[in-house]
């Protein structure tokens, strides 16, 4: 009999529930430490997962939880970005 197939769960940094891993948003630090949405979620870096909503977003904002995770800190200027990005895949 097959061993079922473990589904990879990750927890969202602004609203921090655990959910499947293809349902949330990557955002990654780069090497050359830029933070950007990673749709592939494969891109190399440090990463963070949110969930596609801009509550959570906002959320993570606020409390600086994104900056925590990616060990950097983020300008308005890329939060707007992402803002801007997430309002897209809706």
């Amino acid at each position: 009999m097959p061993r079922p197939k473990k589904i990879p769960l990750r927890m969202c940094v602004g609203c921090r529930a655990r959910k499947d891993k293809r349902e949330l948003v990557r955002v990654v630090r780069t090497p050359e430490h830029m933070v950007l949405i990673d749709p592939t979620g494969k891109k190399a870096g440090r990463g963070a997962y949110l969930c596609p909503k801009l509550e959570c977003l906002q959320k993570a904002a606020k409390s600086r939880a994104l900056e925590r995770a990616l060990g950097v800190q983020i300008s308005p200027e890329i939060l707007a970005e992402l803002e801007a990005s997430l309002r897209n895949e809706d």
